[in-house]
Formats: C-alpha cells, sequence, structure tokens
C-alpha cells in the first residue's frame, strides 16, 4: 500500500476496512473547520503570493525545524532569522537544498505524510522529494505559487475550508481580521484572545505589556481592578470582530480562587517583577479561573492547554526566540490543579472549557473522566507531538469509555502550515473512521450510529463546541 493508496489508515482487516471506507466516503469532502490555529492573518489580508516554497513550507514549521536540528542542521543554514544578529541563509533554494537532502530523516513521521500529501495533492508532484529531485521540486512548486490560483483567498476556497481561527494577543488591534472582513470577500478568518502576554509574569517583558494593555483599553492598570477591567475591555473589542474562543497556554492546570486582597498584592508583586517563580505561577493559576468567570459574561469559549515546557534550550531562545522547535511535553496534573476553578464553576452548563493535554497519561485517569462529570468541561483532540494516526487512535481508546464521543470536540490542526491544513484533516477523519469501524464490526456500535458520529468528529462538534 502506497502512502497514497485510497486505504491508506484503514485497518488491514477486510472487515473492518470496508465499513471505514463507507463512513469516509460519506465525510470526506465536509468542509473543513479549523477552530485553533497560527496561520499569519496578514496572508488573507494582503492576499499576496507566496514568496517561494522555502518561506512557505519550511520556516514557518517548527516540526520540520525541531527534527532538522536535532540532527546538527543550524537554525542559520535553515534561514531562521537571529535576534543576536548572527549572519544567516537568505538563498530560499539553497535552504530548500538543505531540506531535500535530509528529507529521509521524516520517514514514518507525521511530518512527512502530511508534506507529502501536500507535494501531490496540492503540487501535482508524483515523485519522492531527495537531494537529486531538490531543484525540480523547488521550481515546480515555485511555478504554481506565481499564479493566481495559488494565492491565499484562492487556496482557502479550494480547500474547503468554512473558517480559520488565528492566534493574537490582547495587544493585538486586529487591523488585518478587520481590513479582512471590510475586503467583501467571503472567507471566514477569526482570531482567537490568546492573554499570556498579560497575565504570565515570566513572559518577556510583562511590566510594559501592561502598560501597554492599559493604553489600548484607556483603562489604569495600578490596580487590580483596573488590570481586569482592562481584560474585559479587550476581550469584548475582539468579540465584537466575530471571535468565539479565548486560548490560554500555561505550563500547567494550576489554578486559583484568592481573596481579593490577596490579588491585588500579587498583582502589585508581578508588575513590579519582584515575585518568586511559586508566586507567578499562583498569579497565572489566578488568572485562569478570572478568565473563566469572564467566559461565562461574555461567552467566548475558553481553552486551556497546558504541559509543554516551552523554550526549553535557552540559548536557542536567546539567540532566535520562540517557537523554534524548542518546547518539551511534560507531566501534568489536572484532578487537585482545576478545582479551585471547578469549585466555583464547574457546574456552570453556560460555561464551555476545553481542555487540551500533551500528557497522554492522564487521558483516562484524569481528563475523561473529569470531562465525563462536570457540565462545563470538553476534551481537546490530540495535540501538538501525539497531532498523528497513533496520537488520535490513542486519544480515542482512552478517552471514550469514559467521555463518549461528545464530551470532545472533533479536530483542529493548530498549525501555521497553512497548506498542510487539508492533510491533517484528512488523517483525523481517516483515524477516526477507522476506529469507529472497530466498534461497528465488534457489535458494539451500529452503522446508523456509526455515520452520525463520524459526521459529528468531522465536522458537527467542532462547529458547536466554537460557537461557529
Amino acid at each position: 500500500m502506497s502512502a497514497f493508496d485510497d486505504n491508506r489508515l484503514f485497518s488491514s482487516d477486510p472487515t473492518q476496512r470496508k465499513i471505514a471506507q463507507e463512513l469516509y466516503y460519506q465525510i470526506k469532502d465536509l468542509p473543513i473547520i479549523s477552530p485553533h490555529g497560527h496561520t499569519d492573518p496578514a496572508w488573507f489580508d494582503r492576499n499576496e503570493n507566496f514568496p517561494d516554497p522555502t518561506k512557505l513550507l519550511l520556516v514557518p514549521d517548527h516540526y520540520v525545524l525541531r527534527m532538522l536540528y536535532s540532527q546538527g542542521i543550524s537554525m542559520e543554514s535553515l534561514g531562521v532569522k537571529s535576534i543576536d544578529g548572527t549572519p544567516h541563509e537568505t538563498d530560499s533554494r539553497k535552504i530548500w537544498r538543505v531540506f531535500a537532502e535530509h528529507f529521509y530523516l521524516f520517514r514514518g513521521t507525521p511530518s512527512a505524510m502530511w508534506l507529502n500529501i501536500v507535494f501531490k495533492e496540492v503540487f501535482g508532484i508524483e515523485e519522492k522529494l531527495s537531494e537529486k529531485t531538490a531543484d525540480s521540486f523547488y521550481d515546480r512548486i515555485q511555478s504554481q505559487l506565481e499564479t493566481n490560483e495559488f494565492k491565499p483567498r484562492a487556496l482557502f476556497e479550494r480547500f474547503n475550508i468554512e473558517v480559520i481561527s488565528t492566534t493574537e494577543s490582547p495587544l493585538d488591534e486586529l487591523i488585518h481580521h478587520r481590513n479582512i472582513a471590510d475586503s467583501g470577500w467571503k472567507g471566514r478568518i477569526i482570531s482567537a484572545f490568546r492573554p499570556d502576554p498579560v497575565v504570565d509574569p515570566d513572559f518577556e517583558g510583562f511590566a510594559d505589556n501592561i502598560d501597554k494593555l492599559a493604553a489600548l483599553s484607556k483603562q489604569n492598570c495600578d490596580s487590580y481592578q483596573g488590570y481586569l477591567n482592562a481584560l474585559r475591555d479587550r476581550r469584548a473589542f475582539f468579540k465584537s470582530t466575530g471571535v468565539t474562543a479565548s486560548d490560554h497556554g500555561h505550563s500547567t492546570a494550576l489554578t486559583a480562587d484568592l481573596s481579593k486582597d490577596n490579588c491585588e498584592a500579587l498583582f502589585q508583586k508581578a508588575r513590579s517583577g519582584k515575585c518568586s517563580a511559586k508566586e507567578a505561577e499562583l498569579f497565572r493559576g489566578q488568572m485562569l479561573t478570572e478568565m473563566a468567570g469572564m467566559s461565562l459574561d461574555d461567552g467566548l469559549v475558553m481553552q486551556i492547554h497546558p504541559g509543554s515546557f516551552r523554550n526549553h534550550n535557552p540559548e536557542l531562545f536567546k539567540r532566535f526566540g520562540r517557537d523554534k522547535g524548542a518546547d518539551i511535553p511534560s507531566q501534568t496534573e489536572y484532578v487537585q490543579a482545576l478545582r479551585p476553578l471547578l469549585n466555583k464553576y464547574g457546574n456552570n452548563p453556560d460555561l464551555s472549557i476545553i481542555l487540551f493535554t500533551l500528557d497522554e497519561t492522564v487521558y483516562s485517569r484524569e481528563l475523561a473522566p473529569l470531562a465525563g462529570h462536570y457540565p462545563c468541561l470538553k476534551l481537546g483532540p490530540a495535540w501538538w507531538f501525539h497531532d498523528s494516526p497513533e496520537g488520535m487512535m490513542r486519544f480515542r481508546e482512552m478517552t471514550t469509555e469514559t467521555a463518549g464521543f461528545y464530551n470532545t470536540v472533533g479536530f483542529n490542526d493548530d498549525t501555521r502550515a497553512f497548506l498542510s491544513i487539508p492533510a491533517r484533516h484528512d488523517v483525523a477523519r481517516r483515524i477516526d473512521c477507522n476506529y469507529l469501524a472497530r466498534l461497528v464490526a465488534e457489535h458494539r456500535l451500529d452503522m446508523e450510529d456509526a455515520h452520525e458520529v463520524a459526521k459529528d468528529l468531522a465536522y458537527n462538534l467542532a462547529k458547536k463546541a466554537y460557537n461557529l
């Protein structure tokens, strides 16, 4: 079976494979809901041709960068611009050749699968990428990128995307999103409210960020209450542009419910840069609870995705900044960590919180039981390091028995790699159909129900969970 066989990712058992085929062909062409991602809204605002294959497919993709870096290939040679001014390669073709020469490193990984699907189904290239084919790949991709059919809006429509959510901080004025809305184009590009720069005392420039927050919101952030008012103001602005969700990338799931006096004291320490690591963590935990309360007021869906030790490589972070592949999954606890928030708001069905994890050991032990009980909780899909056929299947196997399908929210691609979005959703749809086929073959689910669940997992659940 080749990587492009119509039966890829389906069971080798003929009975299950036949069922999976029937389920998949019913849902494979459904529109794509992409409710959580990191594509650049400027692409869709300006609608200019992408400059070249390297800048489109390689430089923004931290999956690609981390694998190549792990094999001793420098960031500079991959065209990543340094903060400290170290010279970096600027010839896109040379960078592409380095990538092609080492493409074999990705064998068996989701990245190889996504990229190969992009090469074939988006650009019509059948042969394998290698050192020998590097230039022909580059030339064929470049020639297509220069056409109107490969401009961002045309690709959005070609990919049958119904909506994409990008992710911006409260300090962003969402100019690109407003320009898109005013342009008359029918494509739906919305943002998500990501407050990390102004709720995490360890975020670089935290104090300056609070000053910027105050200026944008026209609120006095000298007090904790004024600071909360400023956050409410920015949330209202984001919501006015069509935003339906907030997004919280904390390192742990810790929440807190402190007294007003303690909140004030902690905020003053955080703003002055005088809080300890433990106090910074407590402040982040308090802010998750505050954000849950604000979500009850304004209706934004709350996404919490802890468990990443971000910027684990300090030298790389110092020289190149965030999102260069140096984030590492870490053990995460949810039962006790979420209890202060859940004690306050967990029984309110009007609150919607989507939990993600990079720690698969908690799927069946903590997350599925929590989501299978509290009205406010849903489970986000297998994410980031587990966005793979194996990771998706493990997710279904470890959560369905306790949380069912309807305490989950379908699939999101969480990507900067725009051209891989259809490939990623196709993989998720195939894996879900394969899982459902096994349940049908084992007489644990009838075919009528399996058809309904397949459509829900591919489209309906994400649309409903994110109020889209």
